[in-house]
């Protein structure tokens, strides 16, 4: 009887218990690197989360973007701004505006958007030159790619 009650429990465990494999790995992060390499010092940070802001609502994914020591955006051309881009290539993509912080010699440039819906898997990061006015979306200045941050099903 012992044994019988031994593996109905050791057989629940194994059934019931929660697999880590599939455990939430949010909030998770990825790094952003510059493209062109004389831009050394230019780095930025993603952040992907679940949020929810208006509740009852359903929760939805945050992505955030912080940069740091990036170029004027004049400099490249006729652009005066940065936007975050994030996409799930051939599927989705989703641009934010980037702010500037008041320092002195080279702003933090950061933003967010909240409203994301899909399944985040192979995402892809950017910070990209944009003209405020014309809406135009320039090159990549960053990038980075998280591969995967899922959560339970």
């Amino acid at each position: 009887m012992k044994k019988i009650v031994l593996v109905m429990l050791l057989l629940f465990v194994v059934i019931v218990y929660p697999n880590e494999t599939n455990a939430s790995k949010m909030p998770c992060n990825l790094t952003l690197e510059p493209l062109d390499k004389k831009l050394k010092n230019a780095k930025g940070v993603g952040l992907i989360y679940k949020v929810q802001l208006n509740p009852p609502s359903f929760e939805r994914t945050n992505i955030s973007i912080l940069a740091v020591h990036l170029p004027d955006p004049s400099s490249f051309g006729n652009y005066d701004s940065y936007e975050g881009f994030a996409s799930i290539p051939n599927e989705i993509s989703w641009r934010f505006k980037l702010y500037p912080t008041p320092e002195e010699d080279t702003p933090t440039w950061a933003g967010r958007f909240d409203l994301i819906t899909a399944e985040i898997r192979n995402v892809k990061a950017e910070v990209r030159l944009s003209n405020s006015k014309t809406k135009k979306l320039g090159p990549a200045i960053l990038r980075g790619t998280l591969k995967s941050c899922e959560e339970n099903k």
